[in-house]
């Protein structure tokens, strides 16, 4: 009887195992994404300054004032695109998270209006875009 029941025992923690371990796993790749988040946000105020000042969005990542290799252990770069004098992209590209996470990237699309300011949608997106079960939740599903 007493095998049985730790044969049970076991088979349950297996069971719990199974359903932890890839939750955890997530858990913490969700949490090293914040870096890049941080990135992003650093960029976000940049481009937004610059046009609030200038009436258009900077012309690269260096009249932005952008940090291109932020300081850190999970971004391997911010990328900075001008579309048209009232749109760009800043794009953030992960490293050292995990195998599905790493060289995947997610940007914010800025929309510039010298009324308004400027706007912010967050997305995944590039040749190689980052699962949406690590993005933060306001770019889930944008």
């Amino acid at each position: 009887m007493e095998c049985n029941v730790l044969m049970i025992v076991v088979a349950i923690i297996g069971i719990l195992a199974a359903i932890a371990i890839p939750a955890y796993t997530d858990y913490t790749a969700r949490a090293k994404v914040t870096e890049a988040v941080g990135a992003l946000a650093s960029a976000k105020t940049s481009v937004s300054e610059f046009f609030t000042s200038q009436g258009v969005m900077p012309s690269d990542a260096d009249a932005a004032g952008i940090n291109k290799t932020p300081a850190g252990d999970y971004v391997a770069g911010v990328t900075y695109t001008r579309t048209d004098p009232t749109h760009a992209v800043v794009a953030v590209e992960l490293k050292n998270i995990n195998s599905d996470a790493n060289g995947t990237t997610f940007q914010l699309n800025a929309t510039g209006d010298t009324a308004k300011g400027v706007s912010w949608t967050c997305s995944s997106a590039g040749t190689k875009p980052t699962p949406e079960k690590f993005l933060p939740a306001n770019c889930r599903g944008t």
